[in-house]
C-alpha cells in the first residue's frame, strides 16, 4: 500500500521537472531569437548610415577645393552652399561633380576634371548670385537658377521676387512648350517632374536640406552662416 501512494507523487515531480525544463528551453530560445533580431536590426542601421555618410564623404573631400575657389572671389562663407549644390548635382561623383558643363554651353559631362568642374561651378554660382542681387530676388531663387538658368531669375523678378515651387513649375512649362521634344522627361509620364520636365522644380528645397545635412555632418571647418540666413 505504501508503494502505491508514492507513485502519484513521483509522477507529479517528473511532470514539474519536465515543465521546468521546457520553460527554460523556451526561455533560451526566446533569448536567442531576440538577440538575433537585435543583431539584424543593428546591421540594417549600419547599412543605412554608411549609405548616407558615404555620399556626404564624396562631397566632403572636395570642400577644401570649393572653399579655396570661393576665397578667390571673397565668397568663402558660401562653402556649404556650393557643397550642397554638388550634393544635389552628383553626390560628388564623376568627372563633373558640379555638373558645370552646361553653364559653358557644352553637353552634359563634357568636363571630366573635378578641379575644372568646381572652378566653373563656383564661377557660375557667382554669376547667378550677382544677378540675383541685382534683380532683388530671394536666395532660393538664386539656388533654383543654378538648375534652371539665369532666365529663372528674370521670371521671378517679374512675379513677386520670391521663389516658390509653383513659379518654378510655371517657368519650366514655358521652356517645355518651347522645346517639347527635348524636355519630355525621357517620355516617362511617371517621372515626378512630368509635365514640368525642364529642370527640377524641387531643386531649391533639396539643396536647402543638403545644406543642413552637410553643416551637421561635415567634419571640415566650414562656415555655415548661409545655412541660417539664406532659406
Amino acid at each position: 500500500m505504501k508503494s502505491t501512494k508514492k507513485k502519484p507523487k513521483k509522477k507529479k515531480q517528473i511532470q514539474r521537472n519536465f515543465n521546468l525544463v521546457m520553460l527554460l528551453f523556451l526561455f533560451f530560445i526566446g533569448l536567442f531569437l531576440f538577440d538575433r533580431f537585435f543583431d539584424l536590426y543593428n546591421e540594417s542601421l549600419k547599412k543605412i548610415n554608411v549609405g548616407a555618410n558615404s555620399s556626404i564623404g564624396e562631397v566632403a573631400k572636395y570642400t577644401p577645393v570649393i572653399k579655396k575657389e570661393l576665397e578667390k572671389i571673397d565668397l568663402e562663407e558660401y562653402t556649404v552652399t556650393v557643397a550642397a549644390l554638388m550634393m544635389q548635382e552628383s553626390k560628388g561623383k564623376g568627372g563633373d561633380p558640379m555638373q558645370a558643363s552646361e553653364s559653358l554651353g557644352l553637353a552634359p559631362n563634357t568636363i571630366q576634371d573635378p578641379q575644372k568642374s568646381i572652378q566653373q561651378g563656383v564661377k557660375y554660382f557667382q554669376q547667378v548670385m550677382s544677378y540675383g542681387e541685382k534683380m532683388q530676388v530671394d536666395f532660393p531663387t538664386v539656388i533654383q537658377s543654378y538648375n534652371m538658368g539665369i532666365g529663372y531669375i528674370d521670371y521671378v523678378a517679374k512675379n513677386g521676387k520670391k521663389h516658390s515651387e509653383e513659379l518654378a513649375k510655371k517657368f519650366s512649362k514655358i521652356q517645355v512648350d518651347k522645346n517639347p521634344q527635348t524636355y519630355n522627361c525621357g517620355g516617362n509620364k511617371n517621372n515626378f517632374r512630368y509635365p514640368y520636365c525642364y529642370g527640377d522644380f524641387t531643386y531649391s528645397t533639396k539643396v536647402a536640406k543638403h545644406m543642413e545635412t552637410i553643416s551637421v555632418n561635415n567634419p571640415a571647418n566650414l562656415i555655415d552662416e548661409p545655412t541660417k540666413i539664406s532659406f
